[in-house]
């Protein structure tokens, strides 16, 4: 029989931070301290640059109620601040909607064979956005929708030591086909870029299917 796996129940960002600080992966070894805070201005500037209304009139327009309906599959990368791949995964996501509210439910396996699992919840709110929930999320996700994309903005808290870490999330979905999404998503600490996270979300099947 197969060896019993510990599923981490958190959330896929919970080892991501370990392993892009890692010594052979920091920074701080590796960069001069005017160049780390110019390369956190660049991606402030960057992400503050582009709003999800630049993309309102692209298609195919994404509808969360029906691409976000049913069963889909994941597959993505996780990048250190230097842009190398050090993890790749592949999920499984049911998702719904009752009363119109969505949830997400989310299991990740990741190529080293751990397993983490993440449940969002999203309500609508007005303009046509979403405020998003999770049990690894501090607070609420601000979730945008124009167009073909969807912008998400939150801070994730991942455990670190005896204690835990807030990552700033800047997560950003585009309706390539109908049935599937690029999602790229750039993390930072402090303001600086700790890692990225790139993905291909397909959908299999509609819930009547």
């Amino acid at each position: 029989m197969p060896a019993h796996r510990q599923v981490n129940h958190r959330g896929p960002g919970l080892r991501i931070y370990h392993k892009l600080n890692s010594p052979e992966n920091s920074m701080k070894r590796s960069l001069p301290k005017k160049l780390i805070v110019l390369l956190g201005l660049l991606l402030l500037n960057g992400c503050s640059s582009i709003e999800v209304q630049d993309y309102l009139s692209k298609q195919p327009a994404l509808v969360m109620e029906e691409f976000f309906n049913g069963q889909l599959a994941a597959h993505g990368v996780v990048k250190n601040w230097r842009g190398l791949v050090i993890r790749t995964f592949n999920a499984d996501i049911r998702a719904y909607w009752r009363d119109g509210v969505g949830v997400l439910e989310e299991d990740f396996v990741f190529d080293d064979g751990e397993e983490q699992r993440r449940v969002w919840t999203l309500r609508p709110r007005g303009g046509g956005g979403y405020l998003g929930t999770a049990g690894d999320v501090v607070g609420e996700a601000e979730v945008e929708v124009a167009g073909n994309s969807v912008f998400l903005d939150y801070v994730l808290m991942i455990p670190w030591g005896d204690g835990s870490l807030n990552i700033r999330i800047d997560d950003r979905m585009y309706l390539v086909e109908p049935d599937v999404i690029i999602n790229e998503s750039a993390m930072s600490k402090f303001g600086l870029p700790v890692g990225q996270i790139q993905l291909v979300i397909r959908r299999l099947n509609s819930p009547s299917a």
